[in-house]
C-alpha cells in the first residue's frame, strides 16, 4: 500500500504542490478530541502541508494562493459526529470564496450506505461534530456528502466528485477487499467504526467508551457499574442487540476517562455488520446506566471540540432536549422496547431526510 500524497505526486507531478491535514494530523496519529496538530513538511513527498485541525478549521486566502484545485481524499466512517465532514465542509466554503475547484475522490462509506439511523441534528445544536442536519448514521459516501453540502447549504462550490468503480451501498468494509488504514488512533479497525456511530455518545459522559484500550468504542462501562448482571439484564431488555455478542467485561483504561481504574461493563463483538444498530444500541446503554446508577452516572460538563457552554451530550446528540429526555426515561420503569418507542419520535425528520438525499446518491 502507497500512502495517497505518494501515488498523486506521482501522477500529478509538479502541480501537486501543498498538502491539508484534518483532525488527527497528516499521519492520523494524534490521539485526542482538541490535540491540535501544527503545519510543517511531509517527510514522504517533500511538500508543505497545513494542518485544518489547528488556528484555523478551514484554510485561509494564503493557504490557497496559487492553486486552481484542492483535491479531497479522506477516507470517513459514515457518521455525523467525524470532524472529517466539517473539514471537507470548510475546504469547499474557502474554496467557494477564493474561485477555486474542489475534486473529491470518493471512498467507501466502510458501515454501509443503505441504511441511516438516528435523530437529524437540530440547528441549535450545530457544531464542529456537526454542522449540518443529518442523522448519526447518514449512510452516505464523503462523494455524496459533497453534492449534499454543496446544494443545501448554498456553498455553491465547482465540485467534481471522481467516483468509485464496483462500490454497492449495501457493501460494509469487509465486502470491499481492502485493507483497513486508521482514520484515527481509536479507530483501528471497521468493526469499530460500526460501533462508533453509537459509542461515541458515551464521550458525552462519565462512561468510558474504552479508550485507553486495545478495543476503543468496543469496551465500554464505568467503575460504578457493579451490579454488571442487572445492568447487561436491562440492557438486552430494552435494545436491540441484533448482529452483536455482547459479554461481562473488566478492564481498566491505560489513559482518558477512568484511567488506572477497574471498571466494569461489557465488550461487544461485532457478528454480522449489516444487521448493527449502534445508536440504539448506545441509547440503550445510557438508559441502563442512568436506571441502574442515578447518583454516579452524569453528563460531561464542556469543553468539547471547541464548544465551552453547551454541554458534550447536546453536540453529540445533535438535540437540546434529548438529552434531558434519556435522564427522564432512565429514571422511569424501563419496559421492553423503550429505545425503540424513542426512535419512533424522529422517524418523520429521517424519512424527510432520506427523501432528500435520493437526488444526491452516486452509486444505486
Amino acid at each position: 500500500m502507497r500512502p495517497a500524497q505518494l501515488v498523486l505526486k506521482k501522477a500529478l507531478k509538479n502541480r501537486l504542490t501543498v498538502l491539508f491535514s484534518p483532525q488527527h494530523g497528516l499521519f492520523a496519529d494524534k490521539q485526542d478530541n482538541m490535540i491540535e496538530s501544527g503545519h510543517g513538511r511531509d517527510f514522504l513527498s517533500g511538500l508543505p502541508f497545513y494542518s485544518l485541525y489547528s488556528e484555523v478549521r478551514e484554510p485561509s486566502p494564503s493557504m490557497l494562493e496559487g492553486l486552481e484545485t484542492v483535491m479531497i481524499d479522506i477516507q470517513d466512517v459514515g457518521t455525523r459526529v467525524y470532524t472529517f465532514v466539517s473539514t471537507m465542509a470548510g475546504i469547499m466554503r474557502a474554496c467557494a470564496k477564493g474561485g477555486k475547484r474542489v475534486v473529491v475522490l470518493d471512498r467507501p462509506n466502510p458501515i454501509g450506505g443503505a441504511e441511516v439511523e438516528g435523530n437529524v441534528l437540530e440547528e441549535d445544536s450545530k457544531s464542529y461534530v456537526g454542522e449540518y442536519p443529518l442523522p448519526m448514521r447518514h449512510g452516505m459516501t464523503m462523494g455524496e456528502l459533497a453534492g449534499w453540502i454543496n446544494t443545501t447549504a448554498e456553498i455553491n462550490v465547482e465540485l467534481e466528485v471522481i467516483r468509485m468503480k464496483g462500490w454497492r451501498r449495501t457493501m460494509h468494509w469487509a465486502e470491499t477487499g481492502r485493507f483497513w488504514v486508521m482514520t484515527s488512533p481509536n479507530m483501528p479497525t471497521p468493526e469499530t467504526a460500526e460501533m462508533y456511530p453509537g459509542m461515541v455518545l458515551l464521550e458525552g459522559t462519565n462512561l468510558s467508551e474504552g479508550r485507553g484500550t486495545t478495543v476503543p468504542f468496543l469496551m465500554v462501562g464505568a467503575p460504578y457499574l457493579r451490579s454488571l448482571e442487572e445492568w447487561l439484564k436491562v440492557l438486552s431488555r430494552i435494545s436491540d442487540l441484533s448482529g452483536i455478542a455482547i459479554r461481562p467485561a473488566v478492564f481498566e483504561p491505560t489513559f482518558q476517562k477512568w484511567a488506572k481504574t477497574t471498571c466494569w461493563g461489557a465488550q461487544f463483538v461485532v457478528v454480522n455488520p449489516g444487521a448493527v444498530r449502534s445508536y440504539q444500541l448506545a441509547l440503550g446503554v445510557l438508559l441502563a446506566s442512568i436506571h441502574l446508577a442515578p447518583e454516579d452516572f452524569r453528563f460531561n460538563d464542556p469543553p468539547y471540540e471547541y464548544e465551552t457552554v453547551r454541554p458534550p451530550i447536546q453536540l453529540l446528540l445533535g438535540s437540546s432536549s434529548l438529552p434531558g429526555r434519556l435522564l427522564e426515561l432512565g429514571k422511569s420503569d424501563l419496559k421492553r422496547g423503550a429505545v425503540k418507542a424513542l426512535e419512533r419520535t424522529w422517524q418523520t425528520q429521517l424519512k424527510e431526510f432520506e427523501r432528500q438525499r435520493k437526488e444526491f446518491l452516486l452509486y444505486r
